[in-house]
């Protein structure tokens, strides 16, 4: 055998190695290949009934919601009823209110020129206005209490004594 002929034998030799190599590879990549369509028809599968029942769940979820701007609406409606009520009640309840302040400023401005009209005759010396308007707050309770416990005295209900 010649050398040229030995090298042409390495060369045969390497090209059925390699040509072997590349068919275990190939037949490898289509058993990978074949697994991965397997794979990905199993989440097919899977995937698509999931994807039914997110629909339906959202179709739901709309529903829902409907129903919440129904129940919202509902309450902006109330709200602005109570809102004209409480307006109402404010703009019946504000005038007495009012005419109570304006009687108590009045009676105050009373009291006040009174006592620098120089007649403490009305007046305990040395009181505070807060003290004086105890006084006359307890004298008010006592007089309707008497009255109601003469009231209760005449049925039989009321104190002895």
């Amino acid at each position: 055998m010649s050398g040229g002929e030995v090298a042409g034998l390495v060369v045969a030799v390497f090209w059925a190695v390699l040509v072997t190599l590349l068919a275990v590879v190939l037949v490898r990549l289509a058993r990978a290949l074949r697994e991965a369509t397997v794979l990905v028809e199993a989440v097919t599968e899977r995937a698509v009934p999931l994807l039914d029942e997110a629909a339906e769940t959202l179709r739901a979820a709309n529903e829902q919601l409907v129903r919440v701007d129904a129940i919202t609406a509902d309450v902006q409606d109330a709200a602005a009823n109570a809102h004209a009520l409480s307006s109402t009640m404010a703009a019946t309840l504000g005038g007495p209110l009012v005419k109570l302040s304006a009687f108590s400023y009045g009676v105050r401005s009373a009291v006040a020129k009174q006592r620098a009209a120089g007649r403490p005759d009305r007046y305990v010396p040395h009181q505070s206005e807060r003290e004086i308007i105890e006084r006359m707050v307890k004298a008010e309770v006592q007089r309707a209490t008497v009255r109601r416990n003469g009231l209760l005295r005449l049925v039989g209900l009321g104190r002895r004594g």
